[in-house]
């Protein structure tokens, strides 16, 4: 072993990135290309009822105009919102009604903006409310999850319970908002396909073109060398990759389709808003007897997505009764999708801080609560844990933030106009696996390489891989070249569900340990090509386990109000993981770290709203959705205590890219509790939302300073 893994390697594309040379989706200029800018639909709901495309074609360099009239015909999509160009049908605002292909991008959009639609619209609809009369309990919810989930007698033991909580919150939609667009460049070579992505995953992006254009997927090569973010929303291929195989089908020319941040939100993907029921009973000394967790929140019309919000309640405390539930109403929006912790992140924000609550009405430090109702089985599943460290991680983090000295009585530490305060909050995700296949090569020249079709989205995955392969091998790290980000390396799943690097490695880590039995087996010097090994860890990876595997962590923050203005700052931001073996320390404390930002953005910067009147999102770009930067928090740190599991790959890792922002939302509004008082339940905690409590609590007048 060379010890590589674990090790603060460098990543291995940062000089390319800083530099300028690192290439993304639009970047590939070939002879000819042509730029494409999408026409979104003005109405809710409706269908097109006529589409003047004559001014548009008269701007000077347009090419052509593709319409639901003349637009290539698709096959089926398994995903509804691949089906663009298809039909007259407007199933949400901004839903994609014609393509302008032109010579320049700025030609495309003066193209666009010439483009006149006409529609038969019809009465919308898309105002979730926990009473919306079509809410219904759907059969499961994302992820394979069941909707409902019950033991015990919930209500029963609820309703006699010594000590009950019964809250309600709000988290309202969010987006993604990578900093790369969704982008994709198509070109078409002799009956081949040829795309370059911005994509969590080609090997997906393959397999739908196929199957949407008839082709073998052997014809279709799909490249995403690098990515600039995605956070779930890159996780399955979107419409700008279809549109740009149907225009460079049409035009014979290659094309690039970068979509326009402001049409990103209904287009690919969004957290749909959540509204959550808690009710927490328990006895005197804080032990559970009931955790009931309902959720309701919207879908659109053309696809089915429910955030699984409620599932997180099955995995954390012990309770003898509990309920989980899930319901969702059929609305005129855009389609939700995956975002960053899906179900974990909205769902562990409200059991939190619910727990929180009962803290509270117990009289009890919040962290001996959630020690106290620590599970010796995952409570859902009676499955053991393979590892869970939970404690530690409050524990620890307990010492590095000074909890000790916390005076638990709100609304009692003040700085002239700000109120301060502390706050803390668990959380947990799911360690992930999946089958994948890989390929190591020796070569006479005493270096290796590895090749993989994972996708590097930002999370440092080349490099990490590559530890992973250099200890295997037992050798230096330099001496290991790796590849990852096409359909034409060997076959692996998409970089989502914190599952990566758990899912590659393995393949990596087999690989490479079959490589180093056949190189200690070789007498002579290598041949000219090298040698090879392979691995697949289908029916390995992919078997069920007799153990719930999860990640863990706590997450401490200190807040600052200002009772002038409303504004929460927050001073310190501190979190401690139980994640397996970390694999690389530098890229790992990057992944905590920018989980936990995202995290503070959802708590107080981050939200959107639907438009009753015109059913679109009103925060459709980054001037009026806020997005956290560095002078939001003064101080954040990111930690882990040492874990070993062994029932979860060679490398004993868990994923780490998610759990980050688990746990900070409901941390922070603890804090804001703490420092004030009150109690919001509606994220964001904006300063007009703030203010208006504190001006009906009183604090505000409190704390006022004199006049000079």
């Amino acid at each position: 072993m060379t010890g590589s893994v674990g090790a603060p390697a460098e990543r291995r594309e940062g000089r390319e990135k800083v530099s300028g040379t690192a290439r993304y989706a639009a970047e590939f200029h070939s002879p000819g290309r042509a730029q494409a800018w999408p026409v979104p639909a003005s109405v809710a709901r409706g269908r097109v009822t006529g589409v003047d495309t004559a001014a548009a074609r008269a701007v000077p360099g347009v090419l052509t105009v593709l319409t639901h009239e003349n637009a290539p015909r698709l096959a089926e999509a398994d995903d509804p919102t691949l089906a663009v160009l298809q039909d007259a049908r407007v199933p949400h605002r901004g839903w994609f009604v014609a393509l302008v292909v032109a010579e320049t991008l700025e030609a495309a959009r003066a193209g666009a903006a010439a483009v006149r639609v006409t529609y038969d619209a019809e009465a919308h609809d898309v105002v979730l409310t926990a009473s919306h009369p079509g809410v219904y309990v759907p059969d499961e919810a994302s992820g394979g999850q069941p909707a409902v989930r019950e033991q015990g007698e919930p209500d029963g033991a609820f309703g006699s319970s010594a000590v009950r909580v019964d809250v309600t919150y709000r988290v309202p939609p969010l987006h993604n908002h990578p900093m790369e667009p969704h982008t994709s460049t198509a070109r078409w070579e002799d009956g081949r396909l040829l795309v370059h992505t911005s994509s969590q995953g080609t090997g997906a992006v393959r397999a739908a073109l196929a199957g949407l254009f008839g082709l073998p997927k052997e014809r279709i090569v799909v490249t995403a060398e690098h990515v600039g973010g995605g956070f779930g929303s890159k996780g399955t291929p979107r419409p700008d990759v279809v549109l740009a195989a149907m225009a460079a089908r049409e035009t014979g020319r290659p094309v690039t389709v970068a979509l326009p941040r402001r049409y990103l939100p209904a287009v690919v993907g969004h957290r749909a808003p959540t509204l959550h029921r808690l009710r927490l009973g328990a006895d005197e000394d804080g032990r559970l007897t009931a955790l009931v967790h309902e959720v309701t929140t919207h879908t659109s019309r053309i696809k089915e997505y429910v955030e699984h919000a409620a599932v997180p309640a099955r995995v954390m405390y012990a309770a003898p009764h509990r309920r989980t539930v899930h319901r969702i109403a059929a609305l005129d929006v855009p389609s939700p999708s995956w975002m960053r912790a899906p179900g974990q992140a909205p769902g562990m924000y409200a059991l939190e801080s619910a727990m929180d609550e009962l803290a509270g009405e117990l009289g009890m430090d919040p962290i001996e609560l959630r020690v106290r109702n620590e599970p010796d089985v995952e409570p859902d599943s009676g499955k053991p844990f393979s590892s869970r460290h939970l404690i530690d991680c409050l524990r620890e983090g307990s010492r590095r933030f000074g909890w000790d000295g916390r005076d638990p009585r709100p609304g009692t530490r003040r700085e002239g106009p700000l109120l301060l305060g502390t706050g803390v909050a668990a959380a947990t995700y799911p360690a992930v696996v999946g089958p994948s296949t890989a390929a190591a090569r020796a070569l006479p020249d005493g270096t290796f390489l590895v090749r993989i079709n994972a996708t590097d989205i930002g999370t440092g995955a080349r490099t990490v891989l590559a530890q992973v392969g250099a200890d295997a091998l037992g050798v230096p790290l330099e001496r290991v070249r790796i590849e990852v980000g096409s359909s034409e390396l060997p076959s692996a799943p998409l970089a989502g569900d914190s599952s990566g690097t758990a899912s590659w490695g393995w393949a990596v880590h087999e690989a490479c340990a079959r490589l180093a039995r056949r190189l200690a087996e070789h007498a002579g010097p290598l041949p000219e090509q090298g040698l090879d090994a392979r691995a697949d860890t289908k029916g390995v990876a992919d078997a069920g386990s007799d153990f719930a595997r999860h990640a863990f962590g706590a997450h401490f923050a200190e807040v600052a109000v200002d009772t002038v203005t409303g504004e929460v700052r927050v001073r310190r931001l501190l979190g401690v993981y139980a994640a397996g073996r970390i694999l690389n320390a530098r890229t790992a404390r990057s992944q905590f770290v920018g989980g936990m930002t995202m995290g503070l953005g959802m708590a107080l910067t981050e939200g959107s709203t639907l438009d009753a009147a015109f059913g679109d999102f009103t925060e459709s770009d980054l001037a009026s959705y806020h997005v956290p930067a560095h002078a939001d928090v003064t101080e954040i740190e990111a930690h882990w205590v040492d874990e070993e599991d062994s029932h979860l790959n060679p490398m004993g890792s868990k994923g780490i890219g998610e759990i980050g922002i688990v746990g900070s939302p409901a941390a922070i509004g603890n804090a804001v509790h703490h420092a004030t008082g009150l109690r919001f339940r509606e994220l964001p905690l904006t300063p007009d939302r703030v203010l208006t409590g504190l001006l009906g609590s009183g604090a505000r007048q409190a704390t006022r300073l004199p006049r000079s």
